[in-house]
């Protein structure tokens, strides 16, 4: 009887030291780096207010850790299921599970700040983004030419020109332009919902033409109060099919179009191209935006001044201050005197 409890005990001990092993053995499997992360490493991005379930998922669907469900228990056995942060992170080859869990939670990240200006181009930024080493410009372009994107957005247009929004990120080197753009895009809207609420009500062709307009108004203007008027303006030529001549667009097609640098100053040939984006040959908007608009000039776009202003013309190049003029007549006395002035150093 003795002999039959000490061999019982000893086949229990074996199976569970076998059992110990066997799980032991799964657990450093499991913990074990990921064949699939890529030679160069792998940029995750964890959104905000993204949860343990969410995170833990990606990471297993996107190949960069074996189990979901260790990296969720470890987290739980360590009381950091809220401490993830939000942002951009590089998943090295030999990062094992729990050195995941280490850079996810300690926020580390090796980003660069860009800050993109009020009226950049989608060019302008492509070659900014270049520049800084985050991602290539022809990238860059083709990302901001998605058709994946626009359906995202409902953005009804051949391109994301003018919902690029100004303002200032950080991007680590090697993130892909596809993800650098939908970012910027995710801010645009989420901007114009603190900006113009009534915009996101809009339906996408009208909120695109109102976009159009807003990305005029930020090449026009240079000072923040005058913004509205020369919406208004606009709205003003729009109503009665007069066209907004407006010395931006001609820009645009030189630099962004044509790719040639700026002029000096616009000839009367310019004003002769032949592009659906010259607003002196035809009436109308322009097709598409014609820059990234700012804070200041979306506001303007979705609440113009109520004026009867059809004209304005630079009364000080020093100041940024423009002339308004409600007809023709006076027009071209403020040109005459004001361009005299500026022409004369007055």
């Amino acid at each position: 009887m003795a002999k039959r409890l000490v061999r019982g005990i000893g086949v229990f001990l074996i199976v569970v030291v076998l059992l110990l092993l066997g799980t032991g053995a799964a657990l450093y499997y499991l913990n074990s780096p990921s064949p699939e992360i890529p030679r160069d490493g792998y940029m995750f991005k964890i959104l905000r207010g993204e949860n343990l379930s969410a995170i833990a998922e990606r990471l297993k669907r996107e190949g960069l850790i074996r189990s979901d469900m260790l990296l969720i228990l470890f987290s739980r056995l360590n009381n950091t299921q809220t401490s993830f942060k939000n942002g951009y992170f590089r998943i090295l080859p030999g990062d094992s599970m729990i050195d995941v869990h280490e850079l996810l939670v300690s926020g580390y990240q090796e980003q660069v700040k860009l800050t993109i200006p009020e009226g950049w181009t989608v060019k302008k930024i492509a070659r900014y983004v270049e520049d800084k080493g985050i991602a290539g410009r022809e990238e860059f372009l083709e990302a901001a030419s998605s058709t994946a994107l626009l359906d995202q957005f409902g953005i009804p247009a051949e391109n994301l020109e003018g919902y690029l929004y100004p303002d200032t990120y950080f991007f680590p080197r090697g993130y892909s332009a596809y993800g650098v753009v939908e970012e910027m895009v995710e801010n645009f809207f989420r901007r114009l919902a603190e900006i113009a609420p009534e915009g996101l009500q809009e339906q996408p062709e009208r909120l695109h033409r109102t976009i159009i307009m807003a990305s005029i108004v930020e090449r026009e203007y240079r000072r923040e109060e005058e913004a509205p008027l020369i919406a208004s303006v606009f709205y003003n030529r729009l109503d009665f099919n007069i066209g907004l001549e407006s010395c931006a667009t001609l820009g645009y097609i030189i630099t962004d179009i044509q790719n040639k640098p700026h002029p000096p100053f616009l000839s009367v040939e310019d004003k002769r191209i032949d592009s659906p984006y010259n607003t002196y040959k035809w009436a109308g908007l322009p097709p598409g935006p014609i820059s990234s608009p700012g804070a200041v000039a979306l506001k303007a776009a979705f609440h113009p001044a109520d004026t009867e202003f059809y004209y304005f013309v630079l009364k000080n190049p020093n100041t940024g201050e423009h002339y308004f003029s409600e007809n023709l007549q006076e027009h071209n006395w403020a040109k005459y005197y004001y361009l005299k002035r500026v022409e004369a150093g007055g």
